[in-house]
């Protein structure tokens, strides 16, 4: 029984007319029976069918309903490093494609397999460009151009085995995004949201802050945090990381706070008549946009005030914060993360190495390094660690054949790093082939990532749908599987 045939039953009719008949005993002129069908689908007669035809179906989460499982963290705090760090001179060092370094790459390794811009060339192996040391107790073996993630190694669990499935920069970020290449599906922050809501009523649940430098910077469209076809109030808000982080989030001079209450007052109750009228989500969206605007006149200028902060936190981060920095971003992450922001997340644009990646790879690591490390210890000194989900990592990696001095887009084997609550710390997990080219033990893809960010969220991800023109979509479509092993 779909919830069409419902509204077509005697009593979906009958209710019908009862909602329909003002105090004369007329129908209102603006109300038509398609838009009743509408106020039945997107309100408070919704919520009765669903329950009745399908009571264990999932609804929303935290604030408007109960987790699938025990959450083991309460945010997300997502540290992209856009344009696809190089894993072999990052977290992947091998020694066999050292020993090949200027070798022609067996074709039987490469025959058949995408390749972006070394179409039509001749493949060589590029041996790794960089040391790796062994760090920490649990001696995790790590590029010693990150010696400051170095010094977190016994906290991070390093995943040397992922994989993707697009090629390209754009939508290869999409599909890190919203597990599909298809523009305009909901990001994760979106879902995340969607589930759990925002433990704050002063800012957005789900803000993103960009960096960039050390590289080829490639362009970061704004649908990558987008909410897709779920409420437009589930989308992420990018905060500017120099001057105002929200353009015109202050009053005009002259226009006290209690003249623009009495606006935003007026502006509600228009708009709640008309909510009234034709229940539409967008509208509850917008009042409570307006709303949240309001508190950010107030809750922004306090986020960016630090002059609270004690001087050994500007050393632990390498910055005075407010510079545009990737280390300036990190300190305001934990500060949104303290002031009950869901899902942060962090790009920097300078990891797309075609050309001359032996520097470029130093460069770009040496300005996330010690802002990434500083956010990591931050958090514990502060009893937030644990409660936190902190992933590390690009849209795809390199390949261990050279282009020129760089290397190209390379989607079949690369490593992230997780860290914090649930997440075996000082470990490492899956690996790829000698070349690094293929991931061959305990492979994780994009969905598998999604899924056991969802799980520590206490989110089932196979349980929490979205119907959408005739289906139930999901962050994971019809994939993924929890990585159990790398769950503390």
């Amino acid at each position: 029984m779909d919830l069409r045939c419902a509204c077509d039953s005697k009593f979906a009719r009958n209710h019908y007319e009862k909602l329909t008949m003002n105090e004369f005993g007329n129908h209102p002129l603006d109300e038509t029976r398609r838009q009743f069908l509408g106020r039945m689908a997107t309100g408070a007669g919704s919520l009765a069918l669903a329950s009745l035809l399908n009571p264990t179906a999932n609804a929303t989460i935290g604030g408007t309903l109960q987790t699938h499982l025990p959450a083991r963290v309460k945010r997300v705090i997502h540290l992209c490093m856009a344009g696809g760090p190089s894993h072999l001179e990052s977290f992947d060092y091998k020694p066999e494609l050292a020993k090949l370094d200027g070798q022609p790459m067996p074709a039987s390794v490469t025959q058949g397999q995408p390749i972006a811009q070394l179409q039509g060339a001749e493949l060589k192996c590029l041996g790794p460009q960089h040391t790796f040391a062994k760090y920490g107790e649990s001696q995790q073996e790590i590029s010693t151009v990150f010696p400051h993630i170095g010094s977190i190694a016994d906290d991070i669990c390093i995943v040397r085995s992922m994989h993707t499935e697009q090629i390209n920069h754009d939508p290869a970020h999409t599909f890190m995004n919203t597990g599909t290449a298809i523009p305009g599906r909901p990001s994760m922050g979106s879902w995340v949201t969607y589930g759990l809501g925002s433990e704050s009523n002063n800012l957005p649940g789900y803000v993103v802050l960009v960096s960039e430098g050390g590289g080829q910077s490639q362009p970061i469209a704004a649908r990558q945090w987008h909410s897709g076809f779920l409420p437009s109030k589930h989308q992420g808000v990018q905060f500017h990381s120099i001057g105002d982080p929200v353009h015109y989030v202050r009053s005009p001079e002259g226009y006290d706070s209690d003249r623009q209450r009495g606006v935003i007052d007026a502006v509600r109750k228009l708009n709640e008549f008309r909510q009234d009228t034709i229940d539409d989500p967008e509208i509850a969206t917008r009042i409570s946009q307006y709303e949240m605007a309001f508190n950010m006149q107030t809750s922004v200028p306090d986020l960016m005030d630090l002059s609270n902060e004690p001087e050994y936190i500007f050393d632990l981060y390498g910055t005075k914060g407010g510079d545009g920095s990737y280390a300036s971003n990190c300190l305001l992450a934990r500060r949104l993360a303290e002031r009950g922001v869901r899902f942060i997340q962090l790009y920097h644009r300078g990891w797309d190495h075609h050309g001359g990646v032996k520097d470029g790879v130093k460069t770009t690591a040496g300005l996330v390094d010690q802002g990434t490390a500083a956010l990591i210890k931050d958090l514990k000194q502060r009893g937030m660690f644990d409660e936190t989900l902190i992933i590390w990592g690009g849209e795809f990696g390199r390949t261990p054949m050279a282009q020129g001095s760089g290397r190209d887009h390379h989607i079949r084997g690369f490593s992230i790093w997780m860290a914090g609550g649930g997440i075996k710390g000082g470990t490492s997990y899956g690996s790829t082939d000698d070349f690094g080219y293929f991931a061959v033990d305990n492979k994780v893809h994009v969905h598998d990532l999604h899924a056991t960010m969802l799980h520590l969220l206490g989110i089932d991800h196979e349980r929490m749908t979205y119907r959408f023109q005739g289906r139930d979509f999901r962050l994971t479509d019809v994939h993924g599987n929890v990585v159990h092993d790398i769950l503390a």
